[in-house]
């Protein structure tokens, strides 16, 4: 089925698909999380099932599968089997929204993606910005606390810390880094502009400090990929239009970003990370009791509320699959995470689509500081990835086929000429 009719139709659906996977907070509990882009997928799904079909797995997604069949598979030895049901349940149903979305996707053309990404994080982080200030105002200014939330605002150990449309602010970060890389990586354009400014603001809010280290990178990762004459535009735009949200923030509002970002860096080596080097160790214990399986599938929290009482996961993807599935999940997983680095380097996306690449890259170094097993803006993630893969195989069958078609007529005996041939199955080999 042609993926490029209808493009804008698909176009608003792709619009709204992503404004509500960034609507993820507000979800009614019904055992586990129903959120509202999963009764858009249903509802979606329903209305469109007569033509609805699945495109052939890229080899990366088949690891995904592998990896969360193995992960699941580890239930059986779990000492809480309750918490593992709950997760498989969970992996079951992200899974089956996945195929939806992905499907929805890719039926948009490449240029409805960009914009409904564009669109969707200026509303996104502007929306996040304007809560954050009303929150500001409901805490009257005043930051003493811990883990008391306002409106967009979290004060957590006495920081005003942006949590925006999200549950916390860590993971503001990791749904905003679609944004920010999609931003940074089309910084032409006036709109693209101020969306960089926005998503670069409101990370910084979160005062997350792994997450503002992990954006740094990503915009230090991106100089290599721009031209000189880009990359001094942009960071004399940034600097200019940084020096006024400065000057208004700390001289009219009398909010002093500077000095609050300057403690709570200073805290890091007083906290451990917030307490992270400690529940790391505790991961690793965990891995070493059963280094084939580990603990059980979503078990971290029940061992730790247990042993230490507190219920917090390890706040780390690869150490919580390695303690909860072992050897097992920890090589399903790495496979997985490896086939899709593989796939964006083998088809030039870091030039082509340096958006894509840098995503990817700020989700696996982020994923050390956060537990992130199953995750709908990763989700999302990859099936953008798919669809964009598909329609780039889509584009170079055409061209193939035309090349085919041309050939033909050149040639009076009416036959592919060696290069025709060679060419025509260069392309149309089965990916």
């Amino acid at each position: 089925m042609d993926y490029k009719g209808q493009p804008q139709k698909y176009g608003r659906t792709v619009f709204w698909l992503f404004t509500l996977v960034m609507l993820a907070k507000y979800n009614i509990y019904i055992g586990f999380a129903l959120k509202p882009y999963m009764v858009f997928c249903i509802l979606f799904f329903i209305i469109h099932i007569g033509s609805f079909y699945f495109q052939r797995l890229h080899l990366f997604e088949a690891a995904m599968l592998l990896f969360y069949l193995m992960y699941s598979y580890t239930g059986a030895f779990a000492l809480y089997p309750g918490s593992s049901a709950r997760i498989i349940v969970g992996i079951l149903l992200y899974i089956c929204c996945y195929f939806i979305i992905r499907y929805i996707i890719g039926r948009a053309n490449d240029l409805a993606i960009k914009n409904a990404i564009g669109n969707v994080g200026i509303l996104f982080n502007s929306a996040s910005l304007i809560l954050y200030v009303i929150g500001l105002k409901g805490v009257s200014f005043v930051f003493d606390g811990d883990r008391i939330s306002q409106y967009g605002v979290m004060v957590d150990r006495n920081y005003p810390r942006l949590i925006g449309l999200l549950q916390d602010p860590n993971f503001f970060v990791f749904y905003n880094t679609l944004f920010f890389c999609y931003y940074l990586s089309n910084f032409e354009s006036k709109k693209n502009k101020i969306g960089l400014i926005l998503c670069i603001l409101t990370n910084l809010l979160t005062f997350s400090r792994g997450g503002i280290l992990v954006i740094m990178f990503l915009f230090i990762i991106n100089l290599f990929l721009t031209n000189p004459f880009n990359k001094l535009k942009m960071i004399v735009s940034l600097s200019f239009s940084f020096l006024v949200v400065g000057y208004v923030a700390i001289y009219v509002m009398k909010f002093d970003f500077l000095s609050i970002l300057q403690s709570r860096l200073d805290d890091t080596s007083e906290d451990g990370g917030s307490g992270r080097l400690t529940l790391w160790g505790r991961a690793w214990d965990y891995f070493n009791s059963d280094i084939l399986v580990g603990i059980g599938a979503f078990n971290f929290s029940d061992y730790n509320l247990f042993e230490n009482g507190d219920p917090l996961t390890a706040h780390n993807t690869y150490l919580d699959i390695l303690a909860e599935s072992g050897l097992v999940g920890f090589i399903s997983y790495s496979l997985f995470i490896l086939l899709v680095f593989i796939k964006i380097i083998q088809m030039n996306i870091h030039r082509k689509n340096p958006y894509l690449f840098l995503t990817f890259l700020g989700f696996v170094l982020q994923m050390g500081f956060l537990s992130v097993i199953i995750n709908d803006i990763f989700f999302l993630y990859l099936a953008i990835l798919s669809a964009y893969l598909h329609h780039l195989y889509a584009n170079e069958r055409d061209r193939a086929n035309q090349h085919s078609f041309n050939a033909q007529r050149a040639d009076p005996t009416g036959h592919l000429s060696k290069g025709g041939i060679a060419f025509y199955e260069r392309f149309t080999v089965n990916r």
